[in-house]
């Protein structure tokens, strides 16, 4: 998987202070890629957009 022109952003309601953190890069075409941003050269998890969607709506809720 060729992520070179990923443009990856720390996620919104990730904390400052912690370190825990998930980076996202959901500018490829039909793909939204999820990294720990502790980790950047670990793996990465690829979600189709309407499960990643989903999944966000989800914790919204909670």
């Amino acid at each position: 998987m060729d992520l070179t022109d990923a443009r990856w952003r720390k996620a919104t309601r990730s904390g400052n202070d912690s370190g825990a953190c998930v980076e996202v890069a959901d500018n490829l075409p039909g793909r939204v890629h999820v990294r720990d941003s502790k980790d950047r050269d670990g793996g990465v998890l690829t979600f189709a957009p309407a499960a990643w969607r989903a999944f966000v709506a989800q914790t919204r809720r909670h």
